[in-house]
Parts: structure tokens; sequence; C-alpha cells
């Protein structure tokens, strides 16, 4: 069990930031560890592992530094063999990549082209090599397209009609409505007013004096009047 002292002694390990040492002394002492650390695991990697583990290792000044569980140029010539089968798949995945590309390219080249064609002789071009059949077909479906084209000319000037009708409706009925409102709220000239004030005025007076006159007596009588 450690004791207080020692365990206050131990330095805590920090994370070492991974870059160029720029000291060349400390550059050295760290490769020299590293480099032996890198060995040793290497060994105990093929022990435990039963496996097959090269190191190779170049100084900064090139010397070489290397490690091989078993003979290091076979393992060598098997790391080569591997690397040529794995690009050797690898370059024919992507020359079949290539490939594939290629038909699908030459397959559309031809889609349109026929669509090209298909279109001329729609519009009654390069016909001379068309059998009688094709000619009927083609026959048929300009009919086709005929008959849409006409059905959507009908519904357009239709609707077209229809719009027009109803903005002549909504005038009519707006003249309509003036016209009325016209008649109802029209005013006669001043003039004609006043001359009918006087036409009323007169009527009324000329009706008093009728009045009046009836009711006096217009004989004339010479002598004493008469005894009722």
């Amino acid at each position: 069990m450690d004791s207080p002292t020692n365990h206050g002694r131990r330095m805590v390990k920090g994370k070492i930031e991974i870059k160029r040492i720029e000291n060349l002394t400390s550059r050295q002492v760290t490769f020299s560890k590293r480099r032996k650390g890198l060995m040793k695991k290497a060994h105990e990697l093929s022990v435990l592992c039963d496996a097959q583990v090269a190191a190779i290792v170049f100084s900064q000044k090139g010397k070489l530094y290397e490690y091989a569980s078993s003979d290091m140029k076979k393992m060598i010539e098997r790391c080569e063999l591997h690397r040529r089968e794995y690009f050797h798949e690898e370059r024919l995945q992507k020359e079949q990549q290539v490939q594939d590309l290629k038909d699908e390219i030459t397959i559309m080249v031809n889609s349109i082209e026929l669509l090209q064609r298909h279109c001329r002789r729609l519009m009654g071009e390069d016909l001379d090599t068309c059998s009688v059949e094709e000619l009927k077909e083609i026959t048929i479906q300009i009919e086709k397209s005929l008959t849409i084209v006409r059905s959507r000319k009908a519904k357009l000037n239709e609707d077209e009609v229809g719009k027009l009708k109803a903005e002549i409706a909504g005038k009519r009925e707006l003249l309509n409505e003036r016209t009325r409102l016209h008649e109802m709220f029209e005013e006669k000239p001043l003039w004609m007013q006043s001359r009918n004030l006087e036409s009323e005025k007169n009527a009324s007076s000329s009706g008093c004096e009728n009045i009046h006159i009836s009711n006096v007596e217009t004989d004339l009588f010479i002598g004493l009047p008469r005894r009722v």
C-alpha cells in the first residue's frame, strides 16, 4: 500500500500536444525512447496474438531501425503482393464503374436521338425512311394531338366568352341602377319650380275671389230697396 508521502510525490501525467519538438536534444531523446517503446509493443503484439508484425523506422538522419517477428524480406514481399492484389481489385472496380457510366451515356444518347427523330417526323420531316405502318402511327398521333389542342382552344374561348358576358351583364346592371337612381332623385329646374308656385298662387287667389263675388248681389234697383 502506498504511503501518503509516496502518493504525494506522484506526478500526474498530462496530455502532450502532438507537434514537432523544436529542441534538438529533446527531440533525439524522445525519438530514442518512443522507438524502443514501438519495437517493444510490436514484439508483444506478435507474441500475444500470434501475429506477423514488422516495423520499419527511419531516423531524421536516415538511419534504419527495424523489427520483424519473422523474415523481414518475406514479410515485405508478402506486403507488396497484398498491395498489388488490393490495388488491382480497386482498379478493376474503377474500370467497371467507368464502363457502366459509358454504357449509360450511350443509352441516353440513343434515346435522345430517337426522340429527336420522332419529333422531326411529327413535324413532317425525315419521312422518306418511314414505312406505311409508321406513317399511319404518326397520323394517329397527330390527330390525337390536334383533338387535344382543339379541345383546349375551345375551352379557353368558352371561358373568355363567359367572362365577357359577365362583364357586359355587370355594366348593364350598373347602368340600370344609375338610371333608376337618377329618376328617383332627379330635381326639376328652378324656373320650373317658380312657375309652378305662381300657378298655384294664382289658382288659390282666383278661387277666393269667386267665392266673394258669388256672395255679393249685383242687381241694380231704382227706388227704395225691397222688403223681404
